[in-house]
C-alpha cells in the first residue's frame, strides 16, 4: 500500500520558528505540513518576559496560539518524528515513525537543539573511543559487535533497530518508550534487548569502551554506547543530504533567505546558532517560510 503524500512545504519543528515559518509559508497558498512533538520544544516550559509587545506569557500558550494560527492559514500538524530524509528528483523524501513518507519540494529545518548529554562517569573521556551521539554517523563501525543505545524516543528506537543490521547484539537502555505504535511493534518483533526502567550509572574503559555499568549495578559488556535521546537530531537527519554546518559540526549555515547549500533546504531557529532568544527564532522562521514558498511555487511553475 503506497503510504506517500506529496506537499509543497514541510517543516521540521514545533517552536517558534517552525511555527511562524508555518505561518508564513501557508499564506502564500503553498501546502504545508508540520512535523514534530509540540512538548519537546525548550518553549513549551518556559515564561516569555523578553519578546517584543508581550510580557509574562506562557510559553505553552504562544505555541498553541502559534500553532492555530497556522492551522487557520491551510498548515497541517502531526505530531511525529522524521526518522530519515531522502533526496528526490524534485525534493526530499522525510519518513516519519508511523511509516508515512512526505514527498516535500521545500524543507524548512527547525528543530532546535539537542541537549542530549547524560552526564555519567566516562561519557567525555571515551566520547570517540566507543561513545556516539549518531547512530547513522557511527554505526559501520561496530560490525559484528556488542553495543548500547541509550533513550527512550524516536532516534533511540530507530537506532537500534539500524544497528541490529551491523551488530551482533544491541541493547536499548530506556525509562519508559515514548515511539509510535509503529516503532514499538518493529522493536518488539526485532532482537534489540530492551532494558526499560533502567537508567546508566556509568561508561567504562581503559582507551575504549569496555562495558556500560547500569544503575541497577548489572554491568553490560560492550564496545559501543550510542546516546540518542530525544527526536531524530540534526546530525542524524544532515548526514546523508550535504548540508554544510559550522567548523564544530553542531550548527546549519544558512544565508540571509535562511537558505542551506542544499537546493530547497532552508533552516531556522536555535539549529542555526546562538543566540537562543525567541525573537532571533521568529524572525528566521518567517524569511525561511517566505522563501521556500517561493522555491516551491518556482518548481511548480517550471514543471
Amino acid at each position: 500500500m503506497d503510504n506517500s503524500q506529496t506537499v509543497d512545504v514541510a517543516i521540521l519543528g514545533t517552536g517558534p520558528a517552525g511555527l511562524q515559518a508555518a505561518i508564513h509559508a501557508a499564506r502564500k497558498k503553498v501546502s504545508v505540513v508540520v512535523l514534530g512533538k509540540e512538548a519537546k520544544s525548550s518553549l513549551f516550559h518556559a515564561h516569555i518576559e523578553n519578546f517584543c509587545c508581550m510580557f509574562d506569557v506562557a510559553g505553552d500558550t504562544m505555541l498553541e496560539n502559534g500553532r492555530q494560527q497556522a492551522a487557520n492559514f491551510g498548515a497541517r500538524f502531526l505530531d511525529e518524528d522524521v526518522l530519515a530524509i531522502d533526496p528526490q528528483e524534485n525534493g526530499y523524501a522525510l519518513k516519519t515513525e508511523t511509516g508515512t513518507t512526505f514527498l516535500a519540494t521545500a524543507l524548512i529545518i527547525a528543530t532546535g537543539t539537542q541537549r542530549n548529554r547524560l552526564g555519567v562517569p566516562g561519557e567525555k573521556t571515551l566520547l570517540g573511543k566507543g561513545v556516539s551521539y549518531c547512530v547513522d554517523c557511527d554505526g559501520h563501525f561496530y560490525k559484528g559487535e556488542t553495543v548500547a543505545v541509550v533513550g527512550n524516543e524516536s532516534a533511540a528506537v530507530d537506532g537500534a533497530l539500524t544497528l541490529t543490521e551491523i551488530a551482533d547484539k544491541v541493547h536499548l537502555i530506556c525509562d519508559k518508550l515514548e515511539v509510535s505504535d509503529h516503532l514499538r511493534d518493529k522493536l518488539d518483533a526485532g532482537t534489540v534487548v530492551v532494558h526499560q526502567g533502567a537508567a546508566v550509572k556509568a561508561i567504562e574503559g581503559e582507551n575504549q569502551v569496555e562495558r556500560l555499568i547500569l544503575a541497577s549495578g548489572e554491568s553490560l559488556p560492550l564496545t559501543g554506547v550510542f546516546i540518542e535521546q530525544g527526536a531524530k537530531g540534526l546530525l542524524q537527519l544532515a548526514t546523508n543530504l550535504g548540508i554544510m554546518l559550522d567548523p564544530e559540526m553542531r550548527y546549519i549555515q544558512t544565508d540571509k533567505q535562511q537558505a542551506t547549500n542544499m537546493a530547497g533546504i532552508f533552516a531556522a531557529g536555535d539549529i542555526c546558532g546562538p543566540p537562543w532568544q525567541m525573537a532571533k527564532a521568529v524572525g528566521e522562521g518567517c524569511v525561511a517560510g517566505v522563501y521556500a514558498a517561493n522555491h516551491a511555487k518556482a518548481k511548480r511553475a517550471a514543471a
